[in-house]
């Protein structure tokens, strides 16, 4: 999982509340077997529409989505953090989300800033014409225009994001511990290895 910091951009002013996952990737694209390619279907039905805020010449490669109250509610589908990921986006800022929507993308890396709905309002209006910056470590987002938006997060999630830890990563981390461990249960239960070799 790509380490986040800082992410800095024009934001895709979207805005619209109760966005479900189906809206976000509808369900025929969850017949795929591979991540790559989602991003095509991102918000499809959407897209559709001349003049979508989502092709937009502006907003190309956009890394910032700005969306209204409770974005990603619906079910579970974690093909909804993938897409987005593929479209390029890092960071939803929104006044809430869906609380399996807010744990998928952020074990895929995506943040998920929370701010009260006027706030929101304002960075709307700012996204229309400059870029936004999301600083993790400090907690804040931030425009030209000095707005200065304070967000809170879960110190294990910031930790895990600045860190680049998915839950490969977690494990990996833990790498000593867990060969001390293994070298343990060789010399106390050395039956147990064998019965793995034996069955392998």
């Amino acid at each position: 999982m790509e380490a986040v910091a800082t992410i800095e951009g024009r934001a895709i002013p979207f805005g619209a509340k109760n966005v479900d996952t189906d809206v976000i990737i509808p369900a025929r694209w969850l017949k795929t077997v591979t991540r790559e390619g989602l991003g095509e279907g991102a918000f499809e039905n959407l897209r559709k529409a001349p003049g979508n805020v989502f092709d937009a010449p502006e907003f190309a490669d956009s890394p910032i989505l700005i969306a209204g109250d409770n974005f990603g509610c619906g079910s579970s589908r974690e093909h909804a953090a993938w897409a987005m990921l593929d479209l390029g986006i890092r960071a939803v800022i929104a006044p809430s989300f869906s609380d399996i929507f807010a744990s998928n993308a952020f074990k895929n890396g995506i943040l998920t800033v929370a701010l009260p709905q006027e706030q929101v309002d304002r960075l709307l209006e700012v996204a229309r014409t400059s870029p936004i910056t999301i600083d993790l470590e400090e907690q804040r987002v931030t425009t030209p225009m000095q707005d200065r938006f304070s967000f809170d997060i879960d110190p294990f999630r910031k930790k895990c994001l600045t860190e680049g830890l998915d839950e490969v990563g977690l494990t990996l981390a833990r790498d000593e511990a867990i060969q001390e461990y293994e070298e343990r249960r060789r010399r106390h239960a050395p039956w147990l290895a064998m019965g793995v070799r034996e069955n392998a």
